[in-house]
């Protein structure tokens, strides 16, 4: 059944997981968006309440999360992983609050949006209390690729991802820093966040290996592809590799179209679309990277050029730089919530 209570122009909005690497981001992404909220309550366990965070000059006391934290609750963000959201998935909606989530629960639930706001916005319309934020790479890569969809049908995605240590965590962040620097001093570790070494190494796994020997991160970003698509046509195939870069996911795709595709076509689109950056100078060594772009709200493509394997000239290739903590997962989180608001 959609939702029919009405969104306050100035809402309560609750952050559950707030004192977490995206909780923080969120509480930025409040601010830096000047978000009308008229109060925002940071929830987090147990040991973490009782915290500091900033915001707006001011600062907010951490709260322990409960089912009745919810109370008097318009907008809550979620990003404190999907058992809590499946836990708490009732107190939220019975207290007539809507749920963001950040994590995997809810996404394939057909129920249930999985939106990205310059993607499929409209979406939003029919949810029943619980709106879907997709899985980080899958963001950056559909914000690209929208504006080139109106160039043509696009058949086919190959995408190898680039991921960030952040974005295990504050662990992962940790393990490559403390393993850079033992590494470097020829000290002794070991892995303890990721399976492998990831200083000075590419790990070509993210999350649990499946049935078919793709892993499930991989999965994640084939069917949340066609989801916020809506178009089960598209083949998507990707392979994503954990980095030893602390922010900021990156990713090379070729696209194979329904028709023939400039090169000048595409650069004009990318460079025309919403919250994205067209960085493509070659000839000057410009183009995006993961160490300029960390903080960043955009998503920023590049190397745009024909990907002369595909037959027709219906063939390109590009890389996507993106921050994953803002662009891949808060950013994305409130521009959903500014959606809810009442519209002029």
């Amino acid at each position: 059944m959609a939702w029919t209570k009405p969104m306050p122009a100035n809402p309560v909005v609750a952050i559950a997981g707030a004192t977490g690497a995206v909780g923080r981001e969120m509480l930025t992404c409040l601010e830096a968006l000047d978000f009308p909220c008229s109060e925002v309550r940071a929830l987090a366990s147990a040991r973490s309440a009782g915290q500091k965070l900033s915001f707006r000059g001011g600062e907010i006391t951490v709260q322990e999360m409960t089912p009745g934290s919810f109370e008097g609750v318009d907008i809550a963000l979620f990003s404190a992983g999907a058992s809590v959201s499946r836990e708490m998935r009732e107190a939220v909606v019975a207290a007539g609050a809507v749920m963001i989530d950040n994590s995997s629960a809810f996404r394939m639930e057909p129920d249930v949006p999985l939106v990205v706001p310059e993607v499929n916005a409209a979406d939003i319309a029919w949810h029943s209390g619980v709106i879907a934020n997709p899985n980080c790479t899958t963001i950056q890569m559909v914000v690209a690729l929208e504006p080139l969809r109106k160039l043509g049908h696009i058949d086919r995605i190959v995408v190898s991802s680039y991921q960030s240590s952040s974005g295990a965590g504050a662990k992962g962040m940790a393990e490559l820093q403390e393993q850079t620097a033992a590494v470097l001093a020829g000290e002794p570790f070991e892995p303890k966040a990721f399976a492998h070494q990831i200083a000075f190494n590419c790990i070509p796994h993210i999350d649990v290996f499946m049935d078919d020997d793709y892993t499930k991160e991989e999965w994640k970003m084939v069917v949340e592809t066609k989801k916020i698509m809506g178009d089960d046509t598209v083949r998507v195939a990707p392979t994503c590799v954990r980095v030893p870069v602390l922010r900021c996911h990156s990713e090379s795709i070729n696209l194979e179209f329904d028709r023939a595709v400039s090169v000048e076509d595409a650069k004009a689109a990318l460079a025309a679309g919403e919250h994205v950056v067209l960085e493509d100078d070659p000839a000057n060594n410009v183009y995006p990277m993961p160490a300029m772009h960390a903080g960043s709200f955009d998503t920023f493509v590049g190397r745009v050029r024909r990907d002369p394997t595909v037959e027709g000239d219906r063939g390109l290739a590009l890389w996507v730089v993106a921050d994953q903590l803002l662009r891949g997962a808060a950013l994305n989180a409130v521009m959903i919530a500014q959606k809810l608001l009442p519209q002029a």
